[in-house]
């Protein structure tokens, strides 16, 4: 077992993970889940592979994107609004 280290959560719910830990997991993408009372932080190995229920298969990459500045244009629009 590795050396435990004690982190502190911030009020945004975030976590600094240490270098030396980081480094072991070769990877930036993690799962968060609880398991038995713990908080198990795993390297993803595959990002497809969780992602794959978000997958448009059936449109190409251009109106994917256009999709994405459409939706990202009305969520701004709207946060402007809610804001005035």
């Amino acid at each position: 077992m590795s050396k435990v280290k004690v982190i502190k959560i911030t009020k945004k719910g975030q976590i600094t993970v240490p270098a030396e830990y980081r480094k072991k997991l070769k990877n930036n993408v993690v799962e968060v889940y609880i398991e038995d009372e713990k908080l198990v932080i795993k390297p993803v190995q595959e990002l497809g592979g969780i992602l794959h229920q978000y997958a448009m298969k059936d449109k190409p990459i251009d109106k994917i994107m256009e999709m994405e500045n459409k939706i990202a244009s009305k969520a701004l629009l709207d946060r402007y609004e809610d804001n005035s």
